[in-house]
């Protein structure tokens, strides 16, 4: 595994950490692996935590000080900790803006790296029917604030395949989905992503079960995310993300091309703006 980078510790909580982290096990003279083994979590984990990739638990932290000699984790891993994310997606927000590759397979609804403000709106509105709006405001800001990830110029790999049922489901109104469509669209042709369609003549297919998130840093193992309704976890096991990974190529084999998928995109678009589609 590569060597970390260093981190500015003044860049944030999680980078401060990081680095006291590293510093205090090598001082101690232990490898990622002797201090995962301590934890009862992988080195690779660990290597997660210098990296500033994942959140440090408080759990994690107060072990941390008690195997490395020092009272130091646990009295500053709660400033590292705080979010503008729902609890069950704050990790996943974290290494998603230090990925330097993220592969996505979206079979529900377009993701929200790719999304407009109004489909975020929609979105957020059925998640949270009686929701106050200034909360529905915070959450769409906050979405469209992870976006920035693909502004022109971006140096994220993003590459998604975007089931046919998340650009059929009318989410908004046929305007809203007009707007996102084309959006796509545009990410796709000024090369900020690659995207793929996964049609319904493709049938049958290898991530029927549901959703894919894959991504890969400079200086840390992969990380796999798997979500579900209010809930989500990242998974560092090298055999999962490997299965996974498998996962994701039979599906970009599946998918049409992104010529045809920018096509098609372009044609939903327009039918949606003359509202031909239910």
């Amino acid at each position: 595994m590569p060597g970390p980078k260093d981190l500015d510790p003044s860049s944030s909580p999680r980078a401060l950490l990081g680095a006291e982290l590293r510093h205090a096990r090598e001082k101690a003279g232990l490898s990622q692996e002797e201090l995962g083994g301590r934890l009862f979590v992988s080195g690779s984990y660990i290597g997660q935590l210098e990296a500033g990739t994942r959140r440090m638990q408080p759990e994690y932290a107060r072990m941390l000080d008690e195997v490395l000699g020092v009272d130091f984790f646990l009295r500053n891993c709660r400033a590292a900790a705080k979010s503008e994310y729902p609890e069950h997606f704050a990790e996943a927000a974290e290494a998603e803006s230090r990925a330097t590759a993220i592969r996505q397979y979206a079979p529900l609804l377009i993701p929200g790296l790719l999304q407009t403000p109004g489909y975020a709106r929609a979105v957020f509105r059925a998640y949270r029917p009686t929701a106050p709006e200034v909360e529905i405001d915070k959450l769409v800001a906050a979405r469209m604030d992870r976006t920035q990830l693909v502004a022109d110029p971006t140096d994220l790999l993003l590459w998604a395949v975007l089931d046919e049922a998340a650009l059929r489901r009318v989410t908004g109104g046929p305007g809203v989905m007009a707007d996102a469509l084309r959006h796509l669209a545009d990410l796709s042709r000024t090369n900020r992503a690659i995207l793929q369609v996964l049609p319904f003549s493709a049938g049958a297919h290898a991530a029927m079960q549901g959703a894919i998130k894959l991504m890969d840093f400079e200086d840390a193992p992969p990380l796999v995310y798997f979500e579900g309704v209010a809930t989500g976890r990242l998974e560092d096991a090298p055999a999962v993300v490997r299965h996974q990974r498998l996962t994701y190529e039979l599906l970009t084999a599946s998918a049409l091309s992104p010529k045809a998928s920018l096509a098609l995109l372009e044609e939903m678009a327009q039918d949606y703006e003359h509202e031909e589609l239910p």
